[in-house]
């Protein structure tokens, strides 16, 4: 699978969670064009696992002692996004594209989740 970003060499804490905002938009770039097209490069058993990509890499290998409940929070959203994600891209490779495009679609529960997500990396990067 292509790697993104190295998320941990991005510098201080709060460059890091940037970075992490980005790695998040390719994600859904690419769960979006999976819709789309039909195709692509991940299956779904390996999307449903929220420490397969570079973001869950990074929130696995950060410092226990700064695990505080901001961390608890994206990491649970985190891995609601990757079950939903995996959900959506099993609806388009298996070419239920419109059921998948109405999957991401405003007020879905992918969106949502992802809104959730991106709000909560935001509000903990500010108090890094």
């Amino acid at each position: 699978m292509t790697q993104i970003k190295d998320i941990g060499s991005s510098g201080s804490t709060k460059e890091q969670i940037t970075a992490a905002i980005g790695v998040h938009g390719m994600w859904k770039t690419r769960i979006r064009s999976a819709t789309q097209t039909g195709m692509s490069e991940w299956r779904p058993d390996f999307v449903t696992s929220s420490h397969n990509c570079d973001f869950g890499k990074w929130l696995d290998s950060f410092p226990e002692a700064a695990r505080h409940a901001d961390y608890a929070k994206v990491f649970a959203l985190h891995s609601d996004f990757h079950k939903e994600a995996a959900r959506v891209l099993g609806m388009a490779l298996s070419g239920h594209k419109e059921n998948a495009e109405k999957a991401i679609s405003i007020g879905s529960d992918y969106e949502k989740l992802t809104v959730s997500l991106t709000k909560a990396m935001m509000e903990w990067r500010d108090k890094s």
